[in-house]
């Protein structure tokens, strides 16, 4: 500026003050809105998804989700595998309706679970046709690995004490490898009951299971016991997996 004019400002810099530095932050940024939105938090689900001609393994399946919804914060949610036998031959076969309060399991809405329970008869110490279909048509899934790292269980229903209570398990055990899924047997949990040896008994390691005989035989009080401490189990287990997921540090992959 002219000499005349005064200086409109100084050759050397006024120092600015951390509080003035403070106040200057405080006034330029924006005003964060507190709000919070709540979002709720839903209970984590359990899939009973099951096939069942005679209605053992049902029986077996509306106990296991008993065991699964006496855990807070678990429900079990129970699926019928469709059926692919004709009117007519089930009709030949004595086979009963089914009700309706179980709706059909649905390959697209398995990512909904947070746990898969699946239960079938056995057909020569393999799983039935009707659950081996169901899972073929989950191909779109497999292809994507939409249900890796999802905890399931396996329960049966056997003609006779040879007839597969073990290999009807683990012979589909293949299907949950495939699909990434995370195979979880009960082991020894049921404590005594496990070994027990004055009654007939199904169920194993592997999971709850019941001997129908030729239909006749009805589940008994121990298998049903056995199958409510299966849904229990499980919904631990989803329940303990679940909590560790959202602990889980972000992790920061650069070099």
């Amino acid at each position: 500026m002219g000499k005349g004019g005064g200086s409109c400002c100084s050759k050397t810099p006024t120092p600015i003050s951390s509080d003035q530095i403070q106040i200057q932050v405080q006034t330029e940024a924006p005003i964060a809105d507190k709000t919070e939105t709540l979002i709720p938090i839903r209970s984590l689900r359990v899939f009973i998804v099951f096939y069942s001609m005679y209605g053992h393994v049902e029986l077996l399946a509306r106990r296991i989700k008993k065991g699964v919804d006496s855990i807070e914060g678990v429900e079990g949610a129970m699926y019928r595998v469709p059926e692919t036998l004709s009117k007519e031959v089930l009709a030949a076969m004595e086979v009963p309706a089914k009700g309706s309060d179980v709706p059909a399991a649905v390959a697209e809405e398995l990512v909904e679970a947070d746990g898969f329970l699946f239960g079938f008869p056995t057909r020569y110490g393999a799983m039935a046709a009707q659950m081996k279909a169901f899972f073929d048509s989950t191909g779109g899934l497999w292809k994507e690995q939409k249900l890796a790292g999802i905890p399931a269980g396996i329960f049966v229903s056997t003609g006779t004490q040879g007839g597969g209570q073990e290999t009807t398990a683990w012979t589909a055990i293949t299907q949950l490898v495939h699909h990434g899924m995370l195979f979880v047997p009960i082991g020894y949990t049921f404590g005594e009951g496990m070994t027990e040896m004055e009654a007939l008994r199904g169920g194993t390691p592997y999971g709850a299971g019941a001997f129908s005989g030729d239909g006749s035989r009805e589940p008994s009080q121990t298998e049903l016991e056995l199958a409510e401490h299966h849904g229990k189990y499980m919904a631990t287990i989803v329940k303990k997996i679940s909590a560790h997921k959202f602990k889980q540090p972000q992790i920061n992959h650069a070099n």
